[in-house]
């Protein structure tokens, strides 16, 4: 006689279950937007009726909240919402960037390259390869979870190991190690952007480079990829044990026999390989020599020079040109109208987020307009000033609010948007460089995305996983990715510790910590 008494939920399933209906009753985040701008409006007007008033940390002089609610703050949003839009600077810099990824993924170049790399990997270095090429393809898009995902399962299977393992290492690489990357992707300049608005309500000339980072996410990316090679061997594959059917018997798996690149595919690479030989020797040449022509002209530096401030567009035309080689060679291109295409593609696939970007503009206008930003780092900085914590404890929980808020708001860059204004200039006011902020958030951003129900992806995870056992779900996806967040979440926190203790610069032409302003 079968027991049907139903299993009892554990703390950790009701934990899960609270998350993700908290996280499905939150509304669309571009809403979201629209009801923060509101509520600064309203919130701007309480603050002038109260009185409120501090001391600004550079000048000294009285700073007081300006009301949006008036006759003249009425006038600003009408007079100045569509430049609020236009001169956002995340906008343009995605845009640009997503052009020339447009092209490369267009052609068939990222997809190819990105075979290549795990199927012609050594069988021991197979996981290794799978996690860093997850990695890696962050800086393209979707193409890691619409691509390697399901081509790491088969390859997993294709050599007697369990599928889902296959699934959970290139998940973690592409979703867990999200903010990690030996290339610039469209993250950086998204990011740097946003940070560099908020920057500004302490330093109006305050500049972030896309780059700023870059350091730290480069190191980030071998650790990762280690991190995640022990864990899937070591935890998740054993936990797994060996592989079954898709009803979930044990079952040897027959050979899978995987597609090798065309003769024209191979010929692609080629001739993508030889443009970047070119682009990269134009680039040394630019760079390296004093008097490089991609160095300051009057300084001579390279730090702030048109190659570091161009960085946006040098990954558009890197982006383009690696692609139109490999569509000549591949025969994927036949026409300017086939890149014009591409283009058009990845533009396509930013209808939502440009009416995110609308709303999250105005939000991040009012927030500055009504002087909110600044009393509230004026404040918050005095408080935790008083704590007595110290730079690393301070990281370490900044890190920790980050990593829980992603668990019920999925979008990197919303919540950025949202936490910049106010935790980028509190932060300063305690010298830690805005730069140090966001990488901050980069790290507790990426390490729950892989137990987030909010991540837009989950659904397709679980769809994948339930080719190799019909019984997988959220929960089974859940389990096996929990070992990966809190090991990345462990080691990564450990490395920026490491980084803030040594000084270590986070980027080029990204300091560490800022002077300290007196207190008036």
């Amino acid at each position: 006689m079968t027991d049907a008494t139903p299993r009892r939920p554990s703390w950790t399933d009701r934990f899960l279950s609270t998350i993700e209906r908290v996280g499905n009753a939150l509304p669309h985040p571009a809403t979201l937007f629209f009801l923060f701008a509101v509520a600064v409006v309203f919130a701007s007007a309480l603050a002038s009726w109260a009185g409120l008033e501090v001391a600004h940390p550079g000048t000294g002089e009285p700073v007081r909240p300006a009301n949006l609610l008036s006759i003249e703050g009425l006038h600003r949003i009408l007079t100045q919402m569509v430049t609020n839009f236009t001169s956002f600077a995340p906008l343009g810099t995605v845009l640009v960037a997503l052009l020339g990824i447009g092209v490369a993924e267009g052609t068939g170049f990222i997809g190819a390259a990105i075979r290549l790399l795990v199927t012609s990997a050594p069988r021991r270095l197979l996981t290794f390869v799978v996690v860093f090429a997850g990695i890696l393809s962050n800086a393209a898009s979707e193409v890691g979870y619409v691509l390697l995902i399901p081509l790491a399962a088969v390859i997993f299977r294709s050599v007697g190991r369990n599928g889902i393992a296959g699934v959970a290492a290139a998940f973690a690489g592409v979703s867990g190690g999200y903010s990690a990357n030996l290339l610039l992707g469209t993250i950086d300049p998204l990011l740097a952007g946003l940070t560099e608005e908020a920057a500004r309500i302490i330093d109006p000339t305050y500049a972030v480079n896309p780059a700023a980072n870059y350091y730290f996410m480069f190191a980030s990316t071998f650790v990762i990829a280690l991190a995640g090679t022990w864990i899937t061997e070591r935890i998740v594959e054993p936990r797994l044990g060996p592989p079954k059917d898709a009803e979930g018997s044990e079952d040897a798996p027959a050979a899978v026999e995987l597609r090798g690149l065309e003769p024209s595919e191979k010929r692609g690479l080629w001739f993508a390989a030889g443009t970047f030989v070119v682009i990269a020797t134009l680039l040394l040449l630019g760079t390296v020599p004093t008097d490089g022509f991609l160095r300051d002209p009057a300084t001579g530096s390279l730090l702030r020079s048109p190659f570091m401030s161009g960085i946006v567009a040098l990954i558009f035309l890197v982006g383009a040109l690696l692609g139109i080689a490999y569509g000549i060679g591949a025969r994927t291109v036949k026409s300017d109208a086939d890149l014009v295409k591409g283009m058009a593609s990845s533009m396509e696939s930013l209808g939502a987020y440009m009416v995110l970007v609308f709303f999250a503009a105005q939000f991040v206008a009012y927030f500055n307009w009504s002087n909110l930003g600044l009393i509230f780092a004026v404040e918050g900085a005095q408080m935790l000033r008083q704590s007595g914590l110290g730079m690393v404890p301070l990281m370490i929980l900044f890190v920790l609010l980050s990593s829980v808020i992603n668990l019920v708001m999925g979008s990197a860059s919303a919540k950025w948007a949202i936490m910049a204004p106010v935790f980028v200039p509190m932060f300063m006011l305690l010298g830690v460089s805005p730069e140090l902020t966001q990488g901050a958030y980069r790290v507790g951003d990426s390490v729950t995305n892989v137990i987030s129900p909010m991540m837009s992806y989950f659904a397709l995870i679980v769809a994948i996983m339930q080719r190799y056992d019909r019984k997988s779900g959220l929960g089974t996806l859940i389990a096996t990715m929990l070992p990966y967040s809190v090991g990345f979440l462990l080691i990564w926190l450990s490395l920026l510790v490491v980084w803030i203790l040594f000084g270590i610069p986070l980027g080029p032409d990204a300091p560490m910590f800022l002077p300290v302003p007196e207190a008036t």
